[in-house]
């Protein structure tokens, strides 16, 4: 068909006479290229105008499908309007590059389509995590793991595909595979451990981006930014970014605090001991201060207890959780209730102990000023005893002579 068209406007252009055969070809591809801008505009301007109208429809998934098709319907047109300028040109010249027309525009097709079909993943999963779009979004792990399988396939159908095209064969690509997969093993391993790693974080989901993990086993704590196939990346507190390959995860063990039901609050508190006749009616006020708090979870274990008699206080346990899972909010509550805990020893006349040391004389025994003053002048009066005792010696010396 397109080389009858070709002949006969050849022919009608022949037929003037005027123009050689370079300036037939160069007219008839530049009409080509022509005729394909135009297209290529026109049904870019079309898929746009059906996005405005489908745009205002409650069905999200018409949109995704236009906009991830824009783009590629316009590389379409312009693989086809490429592909018959190349048959122009190769119906003038018998170059040896033209002649590959046809294998190139099978594998442009396969290229196009497989980019209409990334596309059309990427938008799906935009859908499926959003909160404004979907009432009850996906979690975005699931949705991202899923989305780069979808995309492996793809691909990998696409390159196997577009090696059947060339004139390779899939048997033996396949089984050149299966044979090189051992060698690569081999020296990739870490890779491979890596990546099934991430497959298992992505199965079991022990978490997910935007959790709070920390590992007692490895020094790795923060929040989770993203789950690649290789890598982890966790933005630490000090928010530094920390990259922890995946293979780490399936020989650690993980804590996820982001799944927390609630906060514990886990005190002991001491009073003094001249106070221990007050401790049953501050035991009791506690352990009704925190029932009626609305920030304390009464259907969670609630202690509030005399614990034991230590060195310096008499100690009472306040074992309690908070509703909220929120850092922030937890230490609010738990500065309230420690305020409020103080105010109920301090009503009763006791206070809050802290470590002191009593000091027992045996009887009879006294210290006062004034053995200080005897003591202190001791030690000048035996010096003066020395002093007189040498001045008799000396006389006695003088009487002598």
């Amino acid at each position: 068909m397109i080389g009858e068209a070709l002949s006969m406007l050849n022919s009608w252009i022949k037929e003037f006479g005027m123009l050689s055969e370079g300036w037939r070809a160069g007219i008839l591809i530049f009409m080509l290229v022509f005729a394909t801008a135009t297209a290529a505009f026109i049904a870019s301007r079309v898929i746009v105008a059906l996005e405005n109208k489908f745009s205002a429809t409650r069905n999200l998934w018409d949109d995704a499908i236009l906009h991830a098709a824009r783009k590629p319907v316009v590389a379409f047109v312009w693989l086809q309007g490429v592909y018959w300028a190349a048959e122009v040109a190769h119906h003038f010249s018998d170059a040896e590059i033209f002649k590959a027309n046809g294998t190139l525009l099978q594998i442009g097709f396969v290229w196009v389509l497989v980019w209409a079909m990334l596309r059309l993943v990427k938008e799906a999963e935009k859908i499926l995590v959003s909160p404004m779009k979907m009432r009850k979004p996906m979690d975005y792990t699931t949705v991202n793991a899923i989305s780069k399988l979808l995309r492996a396939v793809v691909i990998i159908t696409a390159v196997l595909t577009a090696l059947q095209t060339l004139g390779f064969s899939i048997s033996g690509v396949l089984a050149f595979g299966g044979v090189g997969g051992i060698a690569v093993g081999f020296a990739a391993k870490d890779l491979l451990a890596n990546f099934f790693g991430g497959f298992i974080i992505h199965l079991d989901r022990p978490f997910k981006v935007g959790d709070w993990v920390r590992s007692p086993d490895r020094n790795i704590e923060g929040t989770v930014e993203h789950i690649g196939w290789r890598l982890t990346t966790i933005r630490t507190f000090d928010k530094r970014p920390l990259y922890v390959p995946n293979a780490a995860f399936t020989t650690i063990a993980v804590e996820n605090p982001s799944r927390m039901t609630n906060r514990r609050i886990f005190e002991n508190i001491g009073i003094r001991y001249a106070d221990v006749h007050s401790m049953r009616k501050i035991v009791d006020e506690i352990r009704n201060m925190l029932k009626n708090h609305e920030d304390i979870a009464a259907d969670e274990t609630l202690i509030v207890n005399f614990l034991a008699f230590n060195a310096s206080s008499l100690d009472i346990m306040v074992y309690t959780f908070t509703k909220t899972t929120q850092w922030v909010r937890f230490h609010e509550v738990k500065e309230d209730v420690l305020l409020k805990i103080s105010d109920i020893i301090e009503s009763h006349g006791a206070e809050v102990a802290f470590p002191t040391r009593t000091l027992h004389l045996p009887d009879g025994v006294k210290v006062s000023g004034d053995n200080l003053k005897r003591s202190a002048s001791e030690p000048a009066s035996e010096g003066g005893r020395e002093k007189d005792s040498g001045t008799q010696a000396e006389k006695q010396n003088d009487n002598s002579r």
